[in-house]
Order: structure tokens, then sequence, then C-alpha cells
């Protein structure tokens, strides 16, 4: 990767330069038998898209706070970057009340609704689809995101010292995130394979920060507890995986 990256927005820039077609995010939900398989390309269109709803439809600007009431999920992962490509906080579980824009998913709706800015919900279901019937008082991310730009520009530069990112309760900075994220995963192109949750700083690392960091990609598995100890070592083999975070 770049040296020179010091936002999380900045080193998926580098990996779609150097190889946009290798994969980065594979994600299961154990719970339903669910497999998606996004290249940097992907990933980063997904990202642009997102971020173009979160600064345009939602006028997110740097330094808004982004309430993410969400699970380990790709659809998570995207959010984070979007967050990270636009300027503002990714608070992971934070307090809706407190923000100025919230992101739910289908079992926080009711603790969102104390958000009185702008909210959006995610239905997690298979391929991105939508809610059968959209919440009240939320705009349906299924819905919103697919007309969006595919490229995206801030309005404003990201400043790397700024805060980026809030998890259990701890503030980091985007270069901090970069930092910390090189200097935990100690060896480039590592593939892994992560069952923990996005709710602590380690998740985050093992689950996206850590292998965009180092060239490497990640096997993120929701409910991965479903799987006896065969049907793991199953995938590990098969996804090719070089590390297992659970």
């Amino acid at each position: 990767m770049n040296a020179t990256d010091r936002t999380p927005a900045d080193l998926l820039r580098s990996a779609l330069a150097a190889d946009p077609g290798r994969p980065l995010v594979t994600f299961y939900d154990d719970a339903t038998g669910e497999r998606v398989e996004l290249s940097v390309a992907t990933f980063a269109n997904w990202v642009a898209k997102t971020a173009n709803l979160l600064q345009g439809d939602l006028a997110a600007q740097p330094g808004d706070r982004v309430a993410l009431l969400l699970p380990a999920h790709w659809q998570t992962a995207v959010w984070l970057l979007a967050c990270a490509s636009v300027g503002t906080v990714a608070d992971v579980g934070g307090n809706p009340a407190a923000a100025d824009v919230v992101v739910s998913g289908p079992d926080t709706l009711d603790a969102a609704r104390a958000c009185r800015g702008e909210r959006i919900a995610l239905a997690l279901r298979p391929l991105g689809g939508r809610f059968p019937r959209r919440p009240e008082g939320f705009a349906d991310y299924a819905v919103e995101v697919p007309g969006q730009g595919d490229r995206f520009a801030p309005f404003a530069p990201v400043d790397p010292e700024e805060p980026a990112l809030i998890v259990a309760g701890r503030e980091f900075s985007a270069a901090e995130v970069v930092e910390r994220a090189r200097a935990e995963t100690t060896e480039a192109g590592t593939r892994v394979l992560s069952g923990l949750p996005y709710d602590t700083w380690d998740g985050l690392v093992a689950g996206l920060y850590g292998p965009l960091a180092t060239g490497g990609s990640v096997i993120l598995c929701r409910n991965l507890a479903e799987l006896d100890e065969d049907a793991l070592a199953r995938r590990v083999e098969s996804e090719k995986a070089t590390a297992l975070r659970r």
C-alpha cells in the first residue's frame, strides 16, 4: 500500500489503483446461508454511492456524527468507508440522540428513532435487498443508493487529524485508524477470516481496517457460532484464509 495514505479512504483509493479485481470483502451470514464476495472495485463503487448519498441527500458535513447501529456486515464496512470519504465521524453503536445521522439495521429501528437528524435503514437482506415495507420515519438504503453517482468527490478535503471513528467509547482520528491498523497487522496480504463483531477496535481492525491497510482481504462471518469446528476448518481451507480471528 501507499506509505503516504493517511485516511481509510486513501487506503481504498490505493487498493483500487493497485488491483481493482482482487477480492476485498467476502461476507457470510451463517444464520441465513448468505455469501457475498466483493472485489476492491465493487466495494469501492458501493462506497462511492453511499458517500454521495451521505454528503448529498443526507447533507452530512465533515465533523458530523453518524451513529452506525449495525452488525458486522459487508454493508457496515461500506458505511465505515463512506464516512471516512466524507469526513464524518463514524460512531459505531453510538447514541442516536446525539447523532446528526443514524444508520440502522432492522433490529435497532426503535432506538434509532431518537435521532432528530436524518435516518436511514438497512434491511440487511441477501443481495442488498430492500425492506418489504419501508420503516416509518426512515429512508430505505436499498432504494436510495442505486441511483447515486459512481464517483465521489468530497466538498471539502478530509483532515487526517480530525476525529473519524468512535468505537467502544474511544475516539480515533483518521490517521490513527490507519497507523494502528498497519501496526497491528504485521503480515502484508493476509486473508483474515473474522467472526468478531464490529463493536470493538479489535473487531474493526480484523474485519476491515487491517486487511485494507496491508493489501489483504477479509472473510467477514456473521453468526460464525452456527458452524461446528469441522465446518469452520472447511471454510478456512476453501477461502484460503491465512489468519483466523474469533
